[in-house]
């Protein structure tokens, strides 16, 4: 018999952590044990990003993530508005540069 009583968690925070990091980037890897969530930061114009966070987590703890992003997505849907996705990609400007 499974004990489906909810549990109230009480979540603390320090304050560096509370500042948080902008992220407009994310890039995700995994293997058969572990779902890596590499969050970062990229400028118009450049080709680099700059990683600000890691988080490494399990299969199970990832399938969590995901419903919860998805239900979240779906109330700020249904306060705001649909998420615009139809930005057109930005290209990169490169400059013709003599490298002799």
């Amino acid at each position: 018999m499974t004990d489906d009583k909810t549990v109230a968690v009480k979540m603390t925070i320090d304050e560096a952590t509370a500042q948080g990091h902008y992220a407009n980037f994310a890039n995700i890897l995994h293997n058969p044990t572990e779902f890596v969530f590499d969050f970062g930061r990229t400028v118009p114009g450049r080709p680099d990003v700059t990683v600000v966070s890691r988080i490494l987590t399990t299969p199970f703890h990832a399938r969590q993530f995901l419903r919860a992003l998805q239900q979240n997505v779906e109330l700020y849907e249904r306060q705001y508005g649909p998420i615009r996705s139809d930005f057109q990609t930005p290209l990169l400007e490169t400059t013709d540069t003599p490298t002799n």
